[in-house]
């Protein structure tokens, strides 16, 4: 305020206001956050409301009085936000201001600050020993008198309406997706194709409109982090439009989520596509995913506002920017950040193989990984983990921040795990409170000693580090502690908010039962009551919702207890096996000890009083764990948990002497790649998860193809390789690859007549999860030539066709074209053990689908007869006589009994080959979705009049129940697949896959 009101923010090494930079429009790094409205005031009221609290008198606090002189400041300079002469302040009337700033940074923080400031100056959220005196006048306006003169009847809320209100131009788009900024005067001029400048008769745009080289590219996060702010501006208001624009842009983008269930960092506001396919945790995207869970938070109290009628102020929005009322639910955005979170868990999260769990950067279509650096921004994570109750992932993640926090004294931009060192040379820290913000939520959350000294840890560095005369700067190299002439406007919002919550217990925000939440700009923001009961005739509370069954039994889930202490420790964390698989990621187990280094700190000190001998001894970027920690926070007896590395190994084939690598050896397709020639080809094998194979002698381990001439594969990622692609190119005794024949489990191929079954939804694929150890299915797009039918194996084939049978049976929940006259299916099948077991047919593999995903040759058995469970009759003897395949209902009987009643017939390649039983079992409990239990025959096999079957019959045994039977019914012809598996040195290889 001394040195930079009312411009925007503070140069503290010059000790000058920083503002607009108006000779270059183009300097978005500070024009898209600094609008001309005396932002850093604006984002630190409600800091001051905060500290406010911390005072036993809090009427006489100077927190509070500066709140108050602040909230007066800004009237004097903006008005009052009414339309008469009380609305003209000294700069402009309200946020009429020639700015172009960027809608998602004016937001969270103009229109967030304005809104959370009125909560604490009418009382909605609290302010210790401050109890608002309420008055009406005669107009009906409520007046809150405060000291020196001022009457606040709302002017905060006004302001942060006129500033919501020139933001509403961007939301001008055919996809719901807000343009990434606007004009706070002028609108959105530069954006010739936004649907505002169409002729309203022809829809043309209008002749004056020029098409500009605006970027129409915003983020994820810019486009779907408005809903907090809108929805409480909306609650406050009456006004419905603001929440239900802030829906529609979220739902916009998660709707265009990739198949990996991620979404994307940049994305095109006009045509909704991704401009970008890098996804990660940290920039562009973080705060889509916190405002997921924290709106299921701030809904949850609140009634269902109708967001379709019409706005009862004026606007001259479209009004197709409304959301599906499913999504006016609070539980659908816990159900987002319930996807969310499963898919970066399985894309991104590098767990303990990889020495510490941390999270990296990933290909939004495929999950392949992209890069091996993690942002300051995504510091954030532990933080929303915490509230969502994954306390565990919460804590891992949060120690890798602390290692680094220790090593630097503050967190790069960008921080590479793979090179230990940072990345890109992005080495500032800007005063970011994202770590400050976890460790505020960890500590709430545990109560764990721990989190206080890392706040101790990080409130000494930044006072040494960061304290000026005018001010707090920023580190323009965390390295050199070279400071930047800047103080951010989020850290006196965030940084020293968190900080003040972190080590005050007492404060009334930590013990507020409310669903309250903190918007990404370190805001908090509630719903009040007294709203809720305004809107009851629009709405009513939302009951309990139904359990998620994606969640198991969500009724039942509950946010984890705090990890209980340990003996002669005060803290579980400190007492933790991984403490030091942090500290080794971090590297800093490299870094010299504090006593072998002579510190210019003392010298330094000398020219700053504030920094005390405690702070020279404070961490800094030379210590180990557990850095501040006194020495009985730590186990007498702690030791470190052993580290463990994935292990991983390349297999290289051959350069055949006629092949040539070249671009068309591999291609992309809809779930992997295509190889089309493994000539010099190399493979990058990764351990993957542990698994049960049966039959499979190895330590339960599985290996996947992470690489593939090093194009990075995704988790989910498939390598598809022909069978003649393989031709000449392997030895046989290579000992890198063993075929593996699986001895219970294959899959049936049924042909199904097209015109009965053919929809658009698969028959089977919501039947069956086959076992995803040995069996993949997933769907294919080609655009390549379809392969032949193999001939015999020749000896340079032998070790590939390892590949090539591969599992399964290949790939199902492929819908067939019409012109093919029959769907194909594969279903998984078990073959049974006892006395009573035969062996199967020896009769060759029924072929798999084409590269366009068309079934290939015609299945051997033609004739199925289909009946019930065959318990209380024989079977007349023209049914295995004439029909190569018998399907019975599991149940009513042994499996022994089904098989006696069938009589026996001469031999030929038209009676009886199969009998195959229809479980309806729903599985089996323990064992997971898809699996089967093999049958038992205990006895050998007896002929209807009790003699002993010289052939015996041939059984397996499928799920899926009436699905299945009645599928059966339609069936015109049947195929068995066997199963193999490929192993690389005695392991199985999960996404290898042969067509």
């Amino acid at each position: 305020m001394k040195y930079a009101f009312p411009e925007d923010e503070l140069k503290p090494l010059s000790c000058k206001p920083l503002a607009r930079d108006r000779l270059d429009p183009t300097h978005i790094a500070i024009n898209d956050v600094l609008g001309n409205y005396s932002l850093s005031l604006v984002d630190s009221l409600t800091t001051l409301a905060v500290l406010a609290s911390s005072s036993n008198e809090a009427r006489h606090s100077k927190a509070l009085h500066h709140f108050h002189s602040g909230v007066a400041a800004l009237v004097e300079q903006y008005g009052d936000g009414t339309d008469g002469p009380a609305g003209q302040g000294r700069r402009a009337r309200a946020f009429d201001l020639d700015s172009k700033v960027q809608v998602f940074e004016t937001v969270i923080r103009g229109v967030g600050g304005l809104l959370s400031a009125h909560l604490f100056a009418v009382g909605d959220l609290p302010i210790k020993g401050y109890s608002p005196q309420k008055t009406t006048a005669a107009d009906g306006s409520v007046h809150i008198h405060w000291p020196h003169d001022f009457t606040y009847n709302g002017q905060l809320l006004r302001l942060a309406q006129d500033l919501a209100n020139r933001l509403l131009p961007a939301f001008h788009t055919d996809t719901g997706i807000p343009y990434p900024r606007v004009n706070l005067r002028h609108g959105i001029p530069f954006y010739s194709e936004s649907p505002l400048h169409r002729d309203a008769e022809d829809g043309m745009c209008q002749p004056i409109q020029q098409r500009s080289g605006e970027l129409t590219e915003t983020c994820s996060a810019g486009a779907g982090s408005l809903l907090l702010e809108f929805t409480t501006l909306s609650r406050l208001t009456g006004d419905p439009q603001y929440e239900r624009l802030a829906k529609k842009a979220f739902w916009s983008v998660w709707e265009r989520k990739g198949t990996t269930g991620l979404i994307g960092a940049g994305i095109d506001a006009e045509s909704g596509l991704w401009t970008s396919s890098f996804t990660g945790i940290g920039a562009g995207i973080d705060s889509f995913y916190e405002y997921a869970a924290k709106a299921h938070i701030l809904l949850s109290g609140a009634p269902s506002v109708s967001l379709s009628a019409s706005c009862p102020s004026p606007s001259v929005l479209n009004p197709q920017g409304v959301a599906p009322e499913d999504h006016e639910d609070p539980e659908s955005y816990l159900h987002v950040w319930n996807d969310a979170h499963a898919a970066i868990n399985h894309h991104l999260r590098r767990g303990k193989m990889y020495i510490h769990p941390h999270y990296i950067q990933a290909d939004v279509f495929t999950g392949a990984a992209r890069a091996f650096w993690f942002d300051s921004l995504s510091a954030f994570f532990p933080g929303v983990l915490t509230l969502t109750g994954a306390v565990e992932e919460a804590t891992e993640a949060h120690l890798l921040h602390t290692a680094l926090w220790s090593r630097y004294s503050a967190l790069p931009e960008r921080w590479s795990t793979s090179s230990g060192s940072v990345e890109g040379g992005l080495g500032w820290w800007g005063g970011r409170p994202e770590f400050i913000e976890s460790t505020y939520y960890l500590y709430r959350a545990t109560q764990d000693p721990w989190y206080l000294y890392v706040g101790e840890m990080v409130l000494r560095d930044i006072k040494r580090r960061c304290w000026t005369r005018c001010g707090w700067a920023g580190i323009q190299d965390i390295r050199t502690g070279e400071q930047s002439d800047r103080m951010e406007s989020y850290f006196l919002s965030e940084t020293a908010k968190y900080l003040l919550l972190l080590f005050d217990r007492d404060h009334p925000l930590n013990k507020l039962d409310a669903p309250y939440v903190f918007n990404t700009e370190g805001h908090p923001l509630i719903l009040p009551r007294v709203k809720h009961q305004q809107h009851q005739a629009a709405g009513k509370l939302n009951p309990r919702a139904a359990p998620d069954p994606r969640m198991g039994n969500s009724s039942a889930r509950t946010c984890p207890l705090p990890p209980p202490k340990y003996p002669l420790s005060d803290s579980a964390v400190a007492a933790r096996g991984d403490l030091y698989h942090a500290a080794n990621l971090a590297r800093l187990h490299f870094m010299p000890t504090r006593d072998s280094l002579e510190s210019p700190l003392i010298e330094y000190s000398s020219d700053h009083p504030s920094v005390s001998i405690s702070d020279i001894r404070s961490p800094s970027n030379y210590t180990y764990f557990p850095w501040t920690l006194p020495p009985e926070l730590v186990p007498y007896n702690a030791t470190s948990d052993k580290m463990t590395t994935r292990p991983t190994f390349d297999i290289t084939f051959p350069l055949h002497p006629n092949g040539v690598l070249n671009p068309g050896s591999l291609q992309r397709v809809l779930n992997g790649i295509l190889v089309n020639s493994i000539s010099g080809l190399r493979l990058g094998m990764i351990q993957d998860v542990k698994v049960e194979v049966e039959g499979v002698a190895s330590s339960g381990e599985l290996y996947r193809v992470q690489a593939i001439n090093n194009i990075a594969m995704g988790k989910d990622e498939k390598v598809f390789v022909a069978k003649d692609t393989a031709a000449g190119a392997v030895s046989p005794l290579d000992p890198n690859f063993t075929r593996v024949r699986h001895m219970s489990m294959l899959d049936l191929v049924v042909d199904v007549a097209l015109e009965q079954t053919c929809t658009k939804q698969n028959t089977t694929s919501n039947l069956f999860d086959s076992n995803t150890t040995m069996t993949s299915s997933p769907d294919l797009v080609y655009s390549s030539q379809a392969h032949q039918e193999a001939q015999p194996e020749s000896s340079m084939k032998l070790a590939f066709n390892s590949l090539i049978e591969h599992v399964a049976a290949l790939i199902h929940d492929v819908p067939q074209e019409a012109t093919t006259g029959f769907l194909r299916e594969y279903l998984p099948a078990i073959t049974p053990t006892g006395a009573g077991a035969a062996p199967l047919p020896d009769v060759e593999d029924a072929l798999g689908p084409d590269v366009s995903g068309s079934p290939r040759g015609s299945l051997l058995w033609k004739s199925i007869y289909v009946t019930d469970n065959n318990c209380h009759h024989r079977l007349p003897v023209s049914v295995p006589r004439d029909h190569q395949v018998l399907v019975v209902k599991r149940g009513g009987c042994s499996f022994n009994r089904k098989l006696q009643n069938i009589p026996s017939v001469p031999p030929s390649k038209n009676s009886l080959q199969l009998v195959i039983v229809v479980s309806y079992d729903d599985g089996e409990a323990g064992l997971p979705s898809g699996w089967l239990v093999p049958p038992l025959l205990e006895r050998h096999q007896l002929t209807p009049m009790g003699l002993p079957r010289h052939r015996p019959i041939p059984m397996v045994m499928v799920g899926g129940g009436d699905k299945t039977h009645d599928l059966f019914r339609r069936a015109v012809g049947l195929g068995l697949k066997q199963r193999y598996s490929i192993q690389a040195q005695g392991v199985p290889i999960s996404n290898l896959i042969i067509i």
